[in-house]
Protein backbone atom coordinates (compact mmCIF):
# COMPACT_ATOMS: atom_id res chain seq x y z
CA UNK A 1 0.00 0.00 0.00
CA UNK A 2 2.86 2.14 0.70
CA UNK A 3 6.93 2.16 0.78
CA UNK A 4 9.15 5.34 1.29
CA UNK A 5 11.42 6.45 4.03
CA UNK A 6 9.43 7.54 7.06
CA UNK A 7 12.10 9.57 8.85
CA UNK A 8 15.27 11.49 7.76
CA UNK A 9 18.12 13.42 10.12
CA UNK A 10 20.98 14.94 8.81
CA UNK A 11 23.97 17.69 10.72
CA UNK A 12 25.58 20.62 8.35
CA UNK A 13 29.16 21.33 9.40
CA UNK A 14 28.37 25.00 8.94
CA UNK A 15 27.05 28.19 10.68
CA UNK A 16 24.57 30.83 9.46
CA UNK A 17 25.52 33.87 9.32
CA UNK A 18 25.73 37.31 11.32
CA UNK A 19 22.56 38.70 9.58
CA UNK A 20 20.24 35.85 9.42
CA UNK A 21 21.45 34.99 13.41
CA UNK A 22 20.33 38.22 14.35
CA UNK A 23 17.29 38.15 12.92
CA UNK A 24 16.62 34.59 14.74
CA UNK A 25 17.77 36.46 17.62
CA UNK A 26 15.18 39.15 17.60
CA UNK A 27 11.90 37.47 16.18
CA UNK A 28 13.34 34.49 19.55
CA UNK A 29 12.78 37.28 21.86
CA UNK A 30 9.99 38.14 20.53
CA UNK A 31 8.36 34.54 20.52
CA UNK A 32 9.26 34.61 24.41
CA UNK A 33 8.00 37.99 25.13
CA UNK A 34 4.86 36.34 23.67
CA UNK A 35 5.03 32.86 24.62
CA UNK A 36 4.02 31.17 21.58
CA UNK A 37 5.94 30.27 18.27
CA UNK A 38 5.91 32.97 15.76
CA UNK A 39 6.15 33.00 12.20
CA UNK A 40 9.29 34.53 10.40
CA UNK A 41 10.40 34.87 7.01
CA UNK A 42 13.59 34.98 5.32
CA UNK A 43 14.63 34.98 1.71
CA UNK A 44 11.40 33.81 0.77
CA UNK A 45 11.11 31.16 3.29
CA UNK A 46 8.65 31.03 6.25
CA UNK A 47 8.92 29.08 9.29
CA UNK A 48 7.49 28.67 12.97
CA UNK A 49 10.23 29.48 15.27
CA UNK A 50 9.56 28.22 18.66
CA UNK A 51 9.96 30.73 21.71
CA UNK A 52 13.54 28.72 23.19
CA UNK A 53 15.92 26.23 22.04
CA UNK A 54 17.46 22.91 23.26
CA UNK A 55 20.18 20.28 23.29
CA UNK A 56 23.24 22.92 22.51
CA UNK A 57 20.88 24.65 19.79
CA UNK A 58 20.02 27.87 19.80
CA UNK A 59 16.83 28.09 17.46
CA UNK A 60 14.30 25.45 16.58
CA UNK A 61 12.09 26.71 13.20
CA UNK A 62 9.43 24.45 11.55
CA UNK A 63 8.90 24.42 8.07
CA UNK A 64 5.86 22.69 8.22
CA UNK A 65 4.47 19.37 6.52
CA UNK A 66 6.04 20.49 3.14
CA UNK A 67 8.98 21.22 4.81
CA UNK A 68 11.70 20.09 7.58
CA UNK A 69 12.68 20.90 11.05
CA UNK A 70 15.94 22.77 11.23
CA UNK A 71 18.14 23.25 14.58
CA UNK A 72 20.58 25.61 14.32
CA UNK A 73 23.12 26.33 17.21
CA UNK A 74 25.21 29.79 17.74
CA UNK A 75 28.19 30.16 15.19
CA UNK A 76 31.13 28.58 17.54
CA UNK A 77 34.26 28.49 16.10
CA UNK A 78 35.27 25.22 18.48
CA UNK A 79 31.90 23.54 17.37
CA UNK A 80 31.61 23.21 13.17
CA UNK A 81 28.39 20.97 13.03
CA UNK A 82 26.08 24.11 13.96
CA UNK A 83 22.73 22.80 11.95
CA UNK A 84 20.78 19.04 12.08
CA UNK A 85 17.31 19.09 9.63
CA UNK A 86 14.73 16.90 10.08
CA UNK A 87 12.54 15.49 7.84
CA UNK A 88 8.95 13.86 8.90
CA UNK A 89 6.81 11.43 7.29
CA UNK A 90 4.67 13.45 5.17
CA UNK A 91 7.42 15.43 3.55
CA UNK A 92 9.16 11.65 2.52
CA UNK A 93 6.08 10.24 1.78
CA UNK A 94 4.34 13.01 -0.76
CA UNK A 95 8.07 14.00 -2.16
CA UNK A 96 10.76 11.46 -1.58
CA UNK A 97 14.27 11.36 -0.68
CA UNK A 98 15.55 13.36 -3.47
CA UNK A 99 13.30 15.85 -2.52
CA UNK A 100 14.76 15.84 0.76
CA UNK A 101 17.86 16.32 -0.52
CA UNK A 102 17.03 19.09 -3.02
CA UNK A 103 15.23 20.87 0.03
CA UNK A 104 18.32 21.03 2.05
CA UNK A 105 20.74 22.85 -0.65
CA UNK A 106 18.20 25.25 -1.28
CA UNK A 107 16.95 26.25 2.02
CA UNK A 108 20.77 26.07 3.07
CA UNK A 109 21.40 28.40 0.04
CA UNK A 110 18.84 30.78 1.15
CA UNK A 111 20.16 31.01 4.43
CA UNK A 112 23.71 32.23 2.28
CA UNK A 113 25.57 28.42 4.12
CA UNK A 114 28.21 27.16 1.93
CA UNK A 115 29.30 23.33 2.44
CA UNK A 116 30.54 21.14 0.86
CA UNK A 117 29.96 17.09 -0.23
CA UNK A 118 32.16 16.25 3.11
CA UNK A 119 30.29 18.65 5.30
CA UNK A 120 26.92 16.10 5.52
CA UNK A 121 26.58 13.44 8.17
CA UNK A 122 23.26 11.90 7.99
CA UNK A 123 22.32 10.15 11.54
CA UNK A 124 18.98 9.09 11.07
CA UNK A 125 17.00 7.29 8.42
CA UNK A 126 13.81 5.19 8.31
CA UNK A 127 12.33 3.24 5.88
CA UNK A 128 8.73 1.49 6.08
CA UNK A 129 6.68 -0.61 4.13
CA UNK A 130 2.61 -0.64 4.78
CA UNK A 131 0.77 -3.92 3.77
CA UNK A 132 -3.02 -4.44 3.54
CA UNK A 133 -2.59 -8.04 5.71
CA UNK A 134 -6.64 -8.89 6.44
CA UNK A 135 -6.01 -11.62 8.87
CA UNK A 136 -3.15 -11.16 9.88
CA UNK A 137 -2.21 -11.98 13.45
CA UNK A 138 1.06 -10.71 15.03
CA UNK A 139 2.68 -12.95 17.58
CA UNK A 140 5.65 -12.16 19.21
CA UNK A 141 7.99 -15.00 19.42
CA UNK A 142 7.67 -15.17 15.78
CA UNK A 143 10.31 -12.50 15.40
CA UNK A 144 13.67 -14.48 14.95
CA UNK A 145 16.54 -12.38 16.04
CA UNK A 146 20.29 -11.99 17.46
CA UNK A 147 20.35 -13.31 21.01
CA UNK A 148 21.71 -10.01 21.73
CA UNK A 149 19.00 -8.27 20.52
CA UNK A 150 16.13 -6.40 22.49
CA UNK A 151 12.49 -7.27 21.92
CA UNK A 152 9.51 -5.24 23.51
CA UNK A 153 5.80 -6.15 23.10
CA UNK A 154 2.84 -3.93 22.62
CA UNK A 155 -0.59 -5.49 23.81
CA UNK A 156 -3.42 -3.34 23.67
CA UNK A 157 -6.83 -5.25 25.12
CA UNK A 158 -10.20 -4.27 23.64
CA UNK A 159 -10.87 -1.50 25.71
CA UNK A 160 -7.55 0.09 24.00
CA UNK A 161 -5.30 0.37 27.18
CA UNK A 162 -1.80 -0.86 27.31
CA UNK A 163 -1.53 -4.16 29.18
CA UNK A 164 0.95 -7.04 30.15
CA UNK A 165 -0.88 -10.25 29.43
CA UNK A 166 -1.77 -13.24 26.92
CA UNK A 167 -5.68 -12.13 26.97
CA UNK A 168 -5.15 -9.02 24.29
CA UNK A 169 -3.98 -8.46 20.74
CA UNK A 170 -0.47 -7.66 20.68
CA UNK A 171 -0.32 -4.42 18.19
CA UNK A 172 3.63 -4.22 17.87
CA UNK A 173 6.77 -5.62 18.29
CA UNK A 174 9.64 -3.56 18.38
CA UNK A 175 13.25 -5.16 18.10
CA UNK A 176 16.61 -3.45 18.39
CA UNK A 177 18.11 0.04 20.07
CA UNK A 178 17.31 2.85 17.86
CA UNK A 179 20.68 4.73 18.01
CA UNK A 180 22.22 1.36 16.20
CA UNK A 181 19.97 -1.08 14.29
CA UNK A 182 15.82 -1.00 14.90
CA UNK A 183 12.86 -3.01 13.58
CA UNK A 184 9.27 -2.61 14.00
CA UNK A 185 5.92 -4.33 13.14
CA UNK A 186 3.18 -2.66 14.05
CA UNK A 187 -0.99 -1.94 13.53
CA UNK A 188 -0.32 1.25 11.22
CA UNK A 189 -4.27 1.28 10.94
CA UNK A 190 -4.77 1.17 14.87
CA UNK A 191 -1.58 3.90 15.31
CA UNK A 192 -3.29 6.54 12.04
CA UNK A 193 -6.27 6.06 14.01
CA UNK A 194 -5.05 6.62 17.45
CA UNK A 195 -2.85 10.17 16.19
CA UNK A 196 -5.54 11.48 13.96
CA UNK A 197 -3.08 11.00 10.60
CA UNK A 198 -5.80 11.43 8.26
CA UNK A 199 -4.10 11.80 4.99
CA UNK A 200 -2.93 8.31 5.31
CA UNK A 201 -6.08 7.28 4.00
CA UNK A 202 -5.97 9.02 1.23
CA UNK A 203 -2.13 7.68 0.59
CA UNK A 204 -3.88 4.37 0.60
CA UNK A 205 -6.63 4.55 -1.16
CA UNK A 206 -4.17 6.43 -4.03
CA UNK A 207 -2.41 3.87 -4.36
CA UNK A 208 -5.81 1.25 -4.26
CA UNK A 209 -7.11 2.98 -7.50
CA UNK A 210 -3.47 3.56 -8.96
CA UNK A 211 -1.30 0.79 -8.00
CA UNK A 212 1.50 1.25 -6.06
CA UNK A 213 4.05 3.97 -7.58
CA UNK A 214 2.00 3.53 -10.73
CA UNK A 215 2.25 0.06 -11.51
CA UNK A 216 -1.06 -1.69 -12.56
CA UNK A 217 -2.64 -2.99 -9.30
CA UNK A 218 -1.72 -2.69 -5.95
CA UNK A 219 0.52 -5.47 -4.37
CA UNK A 220 -1.50 -7.72 -2.15
CA UNK A 221 -0.46 -10.55 1.56
CA UNK A 222 -3.64 -12.11 1.32
CA UNK A 223 -5.70 -12.55 -1.90
CA UNK A 224 -8.89 -12.91 0.02
CA UNK A 225 -8.21 -9.40 0.89
CA UNK A 226 -11.53 -7.26 -0.09
CA UNK A 227 -10.83 -3.75 -1.51
CA UNK A 228 -12.59 -0.88 -1.47
CA UNK A 229 -12.01 2.60 -0.16
CA UNK A 230 -10.12 2.01 3.51
CA UNK A 231 -11.68 3.71 5.96
CA UNK A 232 -11.84 4.35 9.81
CA UNK A 233 -15.22 3.21 9.90
CA UNK A 234 -14.78 0.09 13.07
CA UNK A 235 -17.52 -1.71 10.75
CA UNK A 236 -15.30 -2.37 8.12
CA UNK A 237 -12.17 -2.77 10.43
CA UNK A 238 -10.98 -6.50 9.78
CA UNK A 239 -11.06 -5.57 5.53
CA UNK A 240 -9.00 -2.60 6.66
CA UNK A 241 -6.29 -3.87 8.01
CA UNK A 242 -3.06 -2.66 7.71
CA UNK A 243 0.42 -3.62 8.93
CA UNK A 244 3.67 -1.53 8.88
CA UNK A 245 7.20 -3.00 8.85
CA UNK A 246 9.90 -0.33 9.45
CA UNK A 247 13.47 -0.27 9.31
CA UNK A 248 15.14 2.18 11.45
CA UNK A 249 18.66 2.92 10.82
CA UNK A 250 20.43 5.09 14.21
CA UNK A 251 23.96 6.87 13.51
CA UNK A 252 25.69 3.74 15.18
CA UNK A 253 24.82 2.05 12.40
CA UNK A 254 24.77 4.33 9.79
CA UNK A 255 28.17 5.16 10.05
CA UNK A 256 30.42 2.75 12.40
CA UNK A 257 29.49 -0.67 11.03
CA UNK A 258 28.36 0.76 7.37
CA UNK A 259 30.56 3.60 6.82
CA UNK A 260 27.23 6.15 5.69
CA UNK A 261 28.03 9.68 6.76
CA UNK A 262 27.12 11.31 3.14
CA UNK A 263 24.55 11.52 0.15
CA UNK A 264 26.96 10.01 -1.70
CA UNK A 265 27.73 6.91 0.38
CA UNK A 266 23.97 7.08 1.31
CA UNK A 267 22.91 6.48 -1.89
CA UNK A 268 25.41 3.70 -2.82
CA UNK A 269 24.87 1.63 0.48
CA UNK A 270 21.76 1.90 2.45
CA UNK A 271 19.73 -0.56 -0.04
CA UNK A 272 22.18 -3.51 0.92
CA UNK A 273 21.64 -2.08 5.25
CA UNK A 274 18.30 -2.76 4.57
CA UNK A 275 18.73 -6.14 3.00
CA UNK A 276 21.30 -7.25 5.72
CA UNK A 277 18.31 -5.79 8.40
CA UNK A 278 16.24 -8.09 6.62
CA UNK A 279 18.23 -11.56 7.12
CA UNK A 280 19.57 -10.48 10.96
CA UNK A 281 15.76 -9.85 11.90
CA UNK A 282 13.35 -12.16 10.43
CA UNK A 283 9.64 -12.38 11.27
CA UNK A 284 9.03 -16.70 10.76
CA UNK A 285 6.12 -18.93 10.39
CA UNK A 286 6.94 -21.72 13.21
CA UNK A 287 7.17 -25.02 12.66
CA UNK A 288 6.32 -27.23 15.25
CA UNK A 289 8.52 -29.94 14.01
CA UNK A 290 11.95 -28.04 14.29
CA UNK A 291 12.46 -26.41 17.44
CA UNK A 292 15.49 -24.21 16.25
CA UNK A 293 13.79 -21.27 15.39
CA UNK A 294 16.42 -20.21 13.05
CA UNK A 295 15.59 -22.47 10.78
CA UNK A 296 11.85 -21.77 10.31
CA UNK A 297 10.50 -20.45 7.04
CA UNK A 298 10.26 -16.83 6.60
CA UNK A 299 6.60 -15.48 6.77
CA UNK A 300 4.60 -13.87 3.93
CA UNK A 301 4.50 -10.31 5.41
CA UNK A 302 8.28 -10.33 5.58
CA UNK A 303 8.97 -11.51 2.39
CA UNK A 304 6.62 -9.11 0.94
CA UNK A 305 7.99 -6.03 2.84
CA UNK A 306 12.18 -7.11 2.19
CA UNK A 307 10.79 -7.78 -1.86
CA UNK A 308 9.49 -4.35 -1.00
CA UNK A 309 12.26 -2.87 0.37
CA UNK A 310 15.08 -4.06 -1.77
CA UNK A 311 14.08 -2.39 -4.87
CA UNK A 312 15.39 0.77 -5.55
CA UNK A 313 14.82 3.07 -2.70
CA UNK A 314 15.95 6.46 -3.80
CA UNK A 315 13.21 7.91 -5.36
CA UNK A 316 10.50 5.71 -2.99
CA UNK A 317 7.35 7.95 -2.32
CA UNK A 318 3.51 8.06 -2.47
CA UNK A 319 2.84 9.54 -5.21
CA UNK A 320 -0.50 11.27 -3.94
CA UNK A 321 -1.05 14.69 -4.80
CA UNK A 322 0.13 16.37 -2.02
CA UNK A 323 -2.36 19.34 -1.86
CA UNK A 324 -5.59 17.28 -0.81
CA UNK A 325 -3.63 15.98 2.01
CA UNK A 326 -3.28 19.81 3.46
CA UNK A 327 -7.29 19.90 2.81
CA UNK A 328 -7.49 16.91 5.15
CA UNK A 329 -5.39 18.46 7.49
CA UNK A 330 -7.46 21.77 7.31
CA UNK A 331 -10.43 19.70 7.63
CA UNK A 332 -9.50 18.32 10.99
CA UNK A 333 -8.37 21.48 12.62
CA UNK A 334 -11.85 22.70 11.64
CA UNK A 335 -13.92 19.76 12.54
CA UNK A 336 -12.11 19.37 16.04
CA UNK A 337 -12.63 23.62 16.52
CA UNK A 338 -16.12 23.59 15.77
CA UNK A 339 -17.13 20.32 18.48
CA UNK A 340 -14.65 21.99 21.13
CA UNK A 341 -16.93 25.35 20.37
CA UNK A 342 -20.24 23.08 20.39
CA UNK A 343 -19.31 21.49 23.59
CA UNK A 344 -18.15 24.16 25.27
CA UNK A 345 -21.66 26.24 24.18
CA UNK A 346 -23.01 23.38 25.60
CA UNK A 347 -21.24 23.45 28.96
CA UNK A 348 -21.71 27.27 29.54
CA UNK A 349 -25.69 26.94 29.00
CA UNK A 350 -25.47 24.10 31.58
CA UNK A 351 -23.91 26.63 33.95
CA UNK A 352 -27.00 28.84 33.28
CA UNK A 353 -29.25 26.14 34.16
CA UNK A 354 -30.97 25.89 30.43
CA UNK A 355 -33.14 23.00 30.02
CA UNK A 356 -32.02 21.27 26.23
CA UNK A 357 -34.71 23.29 24.96
CA UNK A 358 -33.65 26.46 25.48
CA UNK A 359 -29.99 26.04 23.75
CA UNK A 360 -30.66 27.65 19.99
CA UNK A 361 -31.80 30.65 21.83
CA UNK A 362 -28.69 30.54 24.32
CA UNK A 363 -26.29 29.72 21.36
CA UNK A 364 -27.84 33.56 19.67
CA UNK A 365 -27.16 34.92 22.88
CA UNK A 366 -23.60 33.21 23.30
CA UNK A 367 -22.84 34.66 19.45
CA UNK A 368 -24.25 38.21 20.26
CA UNK A 369 -22.26 38.62 23.54
CA UNK A 370 -18.96 37.42 21.08
CA UNK A 371 -19.90 39.74 18.71
CA UNK A 372 -19.99 42.80 21.38
CA UNK A 373 -16.75 41.39 22.88
CA UNK A 374 -14.12 41.87 19.58
CA UNK A 375 -16.37 45.35 18.72
CA UNK A 376 -15.48 46.07 22.56
CA UNK A 377 -11.76 45.60 21.95
CA UNK A 378 -11.23 45.38 18.15
CA UNK A 379 -6.88 45.81 18.44
CA UNK A 380 -7.03 42.38 20.32
CA UNK A 381 -9.09 40.88 17.91
CA UNK A 382 -6.96 41.52 15.36
CA UNK A 383 -3.64 40.46 17.06
CA UNK A 384 -5.33 37.04 17.79
CA UNK A 385 -6.72 36.51 14.40
CA UNK A 386 -3.18 37.54 13.39
CA UNK A 387 -1.28 34.68 15.37
CA UNK A 388 -4.54 32.26 14.39
CA UNK A 389 -3.31 32.69 10.80
CA UNK A 390 0.49 32.21 11.30
CA UNK A 391 -0.29 29.77 13.61
CA UNK A 392 -2.02 27.16 10.45
CA UNK A 393 -0.24 29.19 7.80
CA UNK A 394 0.99 25.95 6.11
CA UNK A 395 -2.47 24.41 5.69
CA UNK A 396 -4.29 27.57 4.88
CA UNK A 397 -5.36 27.56 1.35
CA UNK A 398 -3.08 29.90 -0.74
CA UNK A 399 -5.92 32.14 -1.39
CA UNK A 400 -6.00 33.05 2.37
CA UNK A 401 -5.60 36.57 3.25
CA UNK A 402 -2.82 36.89 6.02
Amino acid sequence: MHRGFDTLALSIQAHIGTELFDYLEREKTRAEDEQREVLVEYEGLQFHLKPYGGKGYRFLLDGGPDGASWAIKKPNARDGWGIRISFGSFFLAMHGLGAAKAHCEQVLGRFGVSFGREDVSISRADFCVDILANGFTLHPDQMVMHSAAKRSDHIEADTGLRVNGKSGQVTSVTVGSIKNRQVIIYNKRAEVIARGKAHWWMIWNDTLSKGPHGTPAPSILYKEAKFGPLTPDPAKAKDNQIWRIEFRAGKSLLKDRWGIRTWGQFFDRFGDLCRETGQVVRYCDPDPRDTNRSRWPIHALWETACAEINDDLVEMRSGADPNPMKEVHREQHIGTVFRNILGNSITLAALHGKPATDLPDMFATTAQQMTDAIKADPAKTERQLREAKERYVFIQKPTDPM
